[in-house]
C-alpha cells in the first residue's frame, strides 16, 4: 500500500521516458532531498498531460504513471523547486481538478 509521509510536486517539467533510477538521482542531486525519506515525488511532462509518482518505503520503490484523457494537470508556477501537497489535494490533482481551490474551500459553511 502506498502511504507516503508527504506529497512533493516537482515544479520543473521532466522527460518522463526516464525510469526509477534517473528520478531517484534527480531528487537527490537537483532537489537536495533524500528520495528514501518516505515522501512521494510527483513529476510532470512539459505538456502537463502525464505525471509520474516516485515513492520509497521500507520494502522497495514505487513508480506509477497517470495520463489524462483530456485536459491538463494543474501545476504551481515555477519558483520553488518543490511544492508540498496534502493527500486530499493530490487526489484532486490526479482527477485533473484545480487542487489549489481545495485549500480555499476548507472551512466554508454551506448557505441555506
Amino acid at each position: 500500500m502506498l502511504m507516503p509521509s508527504g506529497w512533493w510536486l516537482v515544479t520543473a517539467p521532466m522527460d518522463l521516458r526516464c525510469g526509477m533510477d534517473r528520478l531517484l538521482v534527480h531528487v537527490r542531486e537537483h532537489l537536495d532531498r533524500d528520495p528514501l525519506d518516505g515522501g512521494a515525488y510527483v513529476f510532470r511532462n512539459r505538456a502537463a498531460t502525464r505525471i509520474k509518482v516516485l515513492c520509497c518505503d521500507a520494502q522497495g520503490t514505487w513508480l506509477a504513471m497517470r495520463r489524462l484523457q483530456q485536459g491538463r494537470f494543474i501545476w504551481p508556477l515555477a519558483g520553488a523547486r518543490t511544492w508540498s501537497l496534502q493527500a486530499e489535494q493530490f487526489a484532486w490533482l490526479c482527477a485533473g481538478v484545480d487542487w489549489r481551490r481545495l485549500s480555499a474551500q476548507k472551512g466554508l459553511a454551506p448557505r441555506v
